[in-house]
């Protein structure tokens, strides 16, 4: 029933904080305000204004004992009277004492308020208009505002004092998701837990994972290579001994051994991962597809730079994204004639787009054909040659290592498959 709350509501941890810590303060205040304005203003001071106004009437009616009682009693003219009742538009006691005043005195013409310090009251009589002339702290409690003043100076005081206190109780849960985002993407920072126990028992749970996970991919690197290097000298000793065939049988046999090594090296490289990428740098996005598209252009490939959007460099592994970026190219002309790519980098964002003309991907299978050794068949041209199934799975797990997303549609120019890599920046 409050999910319509939810879109009200701060969506940071700073904002969030912010918010529990000022409504329970802000509340009491008011509480208090409302209660204070009742109890004090209301009750205290009708009680005041009743008592003077006895004083007032019994000096009016014995004007010998209005010294006694502090009253100034005097008989004025009617011109002496003023037009209209006086106060100021923020004295909220002054009508507390307006109103008792003018129910409890007969004759009462006009009662003046000016400040914080008298109060005059003209009260029509038989014998004329008389003016009676008093101090204010006789109706009113004085200073009444000192409680509000105070109340909010000290609220405001303790409420910059505990957000300081609770910034600091949330940096480290801060520091803990920077990390945990620059790990997601590639990158290491430097992170050390801190803060309450919760947050370190939950920042060294982090460390050891990062820990585990780069030992895995070190592991994984060591024994890939080791395998590497294995397959290939049999490979060699494969090629040497063909070599050695005439030429009518060494033929498909050396056929099928290039495709045995094209379909190792592809495993490799799938399993490889990010593993001897390097790390992360500030690299040009655009330089970088330029590169790319120039090889492809040299290699006698209809590959253009279509569309440039933004200018400026964003934190990059150049070698991975160059691998991503040669095997979208590789599948747009290896199913198509032409192949267009482009850039588009705002503050927030960078995507890398390659579209080609070829038959493209029917929609239900888009997300079977970013999965490991999956060959679409029936909707990829296989008179250009079967794959191993692991482009686009290389160029999705590459983006994923960036913290960001391959996602597959269709071409609105050129009618085949597009491809964009998208992530933040």
């Amino acid at each position: 029933m409050f999910q319509w709350l939810k879109r009200y509501m701060p969506r940071g941890l700073y904002g969030r904080a912010a918010l529990i810590l000022l409504l329970p303060v802000v509340t009491l205040q008011l509480v208090v305000s409302v209660v204070f304005v009742q109890r004090h203003f209301e009750d205290v001071s009708s009680q005041m204004s009743r008592e003077l106004a006895r004083e007032i009437t019994l000096a009016l009616s014995r004007p010998e004992l209005a010294r006694p009682l502090d009253l100034d009693v005097r008989q004025v003219t009617e011109a002496a009277l003023p037009a209209a009742d006086e106060r100021r538009w923020y004295d909220f006691s002054g009508l507390v004492v307006r109103r008792t005043l003018d129910r409890s005195i007969a004759g009462t013409e006009r009662i003046m308020l000016p400040d914080d310090t008298a109060l005059a009251v003209y009260v029509r009589r038989a014998d004329g208009i008389w003016l009676v002339e008093t101090a204010r702290r006789r109706a009113s409690p004085t200073n009444a505002h000192q409680l509000f003043v105070n109340m909010m100076v000290f609220g405001v005081v303790m409420t910059v004092i505990a957000f300081l206190y609770l910034r600091n109780q949330l940096r480290p849960i801060t520091r803990l998701a920077e990390a945990a985002e620059a790990f997601g993407r590639g990158r290491q920072i430097p992170y050390s837990p801190s803060g309450a126990v919760e947050v370190r028992a939950a920042g060294s749970a982090f460390l050891d994972m990062r820990n585990r996970i780069e030992r895995q991919i070190e592991q994984r690197t060591m024994m890939l290579s080791g395998v590497s290097h294995d397959l290939r000298t049999p490979i060699t000793r494969l090629r040497l001994g063909l070599s050695m065939l005439d030429d009518e049988d060494r033929e498909p046999l050396e056929r099928d051994v290039e495709d045995m090594q094209r379909l190792i090296d592809a495993f490799l490289d799938f399993a490889r991962g990010d593993g001897q990428s390097g790390p992360a740098e500030m690299v040009s996005p655009v330089s970088l597809v330029q590169a790319v598209v120039e090889d492809r252009q040299r290699a006698g490939q209809d590959v253009t730079l279509a569309q440039v959007e933004g200018e400026g460099q964003v934190m990059l592994k150049p070698t991975s994204m160059r691998r991503a970026l040669d095997n979208l190219i590789g599948n747009a002309v290896r199913y198509g004639t032409h192949c267009e790519v482009s850039v588009t980098l705002t503050d927030k964002s960078l995507r890398l787009r390659v579209e080609d003309d070829g038959p493209g991907i029917a929609h239900e299978q888009r997300e079977d054909a970013l999965r490991p050794f999956v060959r679409l068949d029936p909707s990829r041209n296989q008179d250009k040659g079967s794959g191993v199934g692991l482009g686009l799975a290389i160029a999705a797990d590459i983006a994923r290592s960036h913290g960001g997303v391959l996602r597959l549609g269709q071409s609105e120019t050129l009618g085949g498959l597009r491809a964009d890599i998208v992530m933040a920046v």
